[in-house]
């Protein structure tokens, strides 16, 4: 307790422009702490909400049926129900038209492109932050230290013998700004790398996704444009595309 007392003493007696970056610092410790468990809630719903879509993709299930069931939902498709929302209803109406099937492949591919980038921006806001935070902490706290050796030498050159006990205070205070600089800068440069890994791993997947449905809208626009139908639904590949 008293280790955690001069602690304090020394935040209450230093200069206030080391107090103002203590406290630029404790803001930003507490705003990257934030950024920290919102972004874990988001890239964990993200991930199981790609499995859970993945899974009942590739169980067989009719596309038309599948596309259906998420336009009746009220809520707007997000992750990878987004992109396959996207692109089917795109390839839907393309495919009415004269185009070519490498046209109407190139329009849906554009579509789900545009929503994967939606979804990436939105994984990816206020990954910056805890960047800028793990990268500028360290000096802003370093900033505080130089301020606190500057007073050390002012104050020693008002007197004629200097002691341990003179220096001490601003030494002290030099060092809780570069304390508080790392514990500021730590934890967000951790958490920066783990979740811009996270969301590398779901951009691969969503990568991945738009390849297999391109495939599978290439094999339905060549057929349909030799003339061939295929009725119901085979695991996955599109039947009649009726958004």
């Amino acid at each position: 307790m008293s280790n955690d007392m001069s602690i304090i003493q020394l935040i209450i007696d230093a200069s206030p422009f080391v107090q103002g970056i203590l406290l630029l610092l404790l803001l930003a410790s507490i705003s990257s702490w934030a950024v920290i468990i919102d972004k874990q809630r988001v890239l964990k719903k993200a991930a199981a909400a790609a499995q859970e879509f993945e899974n009942s993709f590739w169980s067989g299930v009719d596309l038309n049926s599948l596309y259906r069931e998420m336009a009746r939902s009220d809520a707007t498709p997000q992750g990878m129900a987004g992109i396959f929302e996207a692109g089917f209803r795109e390839f839907g109406k393309l495919k009415q038209s004269s185009l070519g099937p490498d046209q109407v492949i190139e329009g849906s591919r554009r579509a789900m492109r545009v929503s994967q980038l939606r979804e990436m921006d939105r994984l990816e806001h206020n990954l910056a932050f805890l960047a800028t935070v793990s990268n500028t902490s360290p000096y802003i706290g370093l900033l505080g230290t130089v301020w606190g050796i500057m007073s050390s030498f002012q104050a020693l050159g008002g007197v004629q013998s200097a002691t341990i006990a003179l220096v001490a205070p601003f030494i002290s205070e030099a060092l809780v700004a570069t304390a508080m600089g790392l514990i500021a800068a730590i934890p967000a440069g951790v958490f920066f790398n783990r979740y811009a890994d996270q969301v590398g791993r779901i951009e691969v997947r969503y990568d991945t996704f738009m390849e297999e449905l391109s495939a599978i809208f290439q094999r339905n626009a060549v057929r349909r444009e030799g003339g061939a139908r295929t009725a119901g639904s085979i695991s996955g590949e599109l039947a009649e595309v009726e958004p």
